[in-house]
């Protein structure tokens, strides 16, 4: 670790205790929403489990290929959650008339984020477009969020604690406010409709413009409009949503409100992290000597191997030569006394015939 990224850890820690640490959304009074921001409509009556939404995630995100391809569905049959590689899942739900009913799990981007309202550095932020986005560069790994979420929707990866990194959709905020995408990944791949995106209110008239047209096909609700203060992502289904997975006990009040209790501990994390930085920044010193001194001894004995098999190709280069050497001298040779008995012979041919003249 750096002495200048620690001092900026430290500084990171020590502004956010004077930092409140709710989201900017998360007041007493009920937050709407940013006007004009966009959402997702989910359509469980329209969902086909195909998990092409699934890869559109997958492609859009660059993400790593899962074990089992796209096309096959007996992943359904395990109830599934996201994870590092997986921004989205859909998991199939057996009904009690012995049909099937799919759903699609990812962030919910809540209008009043519980995962932003419990970073006390501020790593998530409920973006105007409707996005809750996540800052990966000032996050401390403290894995809050995690535990506030209602949903149960942020993982975390263990590869690296010195960088740690939550994951979760970003509703492919990246994507489309620079223009490399119109609609998210998974919208754009769904075959049927099921998801629609597009402004948050508007989005809301579509759903209940469905269930008046169709009051046996729905569930009179529309999911996520008032959901722990509402959400950006919306459902609608033809089953109660408690068969699909979905928790129907998170009432009206708003993730901040109902974990500020809960998660009042968090003011004491900004006072307590400085002391926990430097024992790390020690630790990690100690570790980056080590690493240098190792590092050191590691470049001598390559060196030195390195040295010592070139001698040894030389060695056995100098005996080849040798090798070859003799061969030539020794074909040289023999050619020249194949040359000289060849020639002997000739001439004691001529020296015979001229005898047999004189004696004619």
């Amino acid at each position: 670790m750096k002495r200048r990224n620690f001092l900026g850890l430290m500084g990171a820690a020590g502004l956010s205790a004077a930092l409140p640490t709710k989201a900017q959304a998360a007041g007493n009074v009920h937050f709407d929403g940013y006007p004009g921001s966009k959402g997702v409509l989910f359509d469980a009556t329209r969902c086909i489990g195909c998990r092409k939404c699934e890869m559109g995630c997958n492609e859009i995100n660059g993400l790593a290929k899962p074990e089992k391809p796209f096309t096959d569905l007996s992943v359904l049959d395990t109830d599934r959650r996201t994870e590092n590689d997986a921004y989205t899942v859909v998991n199939k739900y057996e009904q009690p008339d012995g049909g099937s009913v799919f759903r699609k799990i990812q962030c919910m981007h809540c209008l009043e984020p519980s995962c932003a309202s419990a970073c006390f550095v501020r790593a998530f932020k409920k973006q105007p477009s409707g996005a809750v986005t996540y800052d990966e560069s000032v996050c401390v790994g403290c894995r809050y969020c995690m535990v506030a979420c209602p949903f149960e929707i942020p993982t975390y990866t263990y590869n690296d604690p010195i960088t740690p990194k939550v994951i979760k959709c970003h509703l492919c905020e990246p994507h489309i406010s620079t223009g490399k995408a119109d609609v998210p990944g998974c919208v754009g791949k769904c075959p049927k409709e099921a998801l629609i995106y597009g402004e948050r209110d508007e989005l809301i008239k579509i759903a209940r413009r469905r269930i008046d047209a169709n009051p046996n096909k729905y569930v009179d609700h529309v999911y996520g409009v008032d959901e722990v203060g509402g959400t950006s992502w919306l459902y609608i289904s033809g089953t109660p949503f408690s068969q699909i997975g979905m928790r129907e006990d998170l009432g009206t009040t708003s993730g901040p409100e109902l974990n500020s209790s809960a998660l009042s501990v968090v003011a004491m994390v900004p006072a307590l992290w400085p002391l926990l930085l430097a024992g790390v920044y020690g630790i990690t010193q100690r570790s980056d000597k080590i690493a240098q001194n190792e590092k050191a001894d590691a470049v001598a004995e390559a060196i030195a191997e390195t040295q010592a098999k070139a001698d040894d190709n030389m060695k056995a280069a100098m005996e080849r030569a040798a090798k070859t050497q003799e061969n030539v001298v020794k074909r040289e040779v023999d050619k020249a006394v194949k040359e000289a008995l060849e020639a002997a012979a000739k001439e004691a041919e001529g020296g015979d015939g001229e005898k047999e003249e004189e004696g004619a």
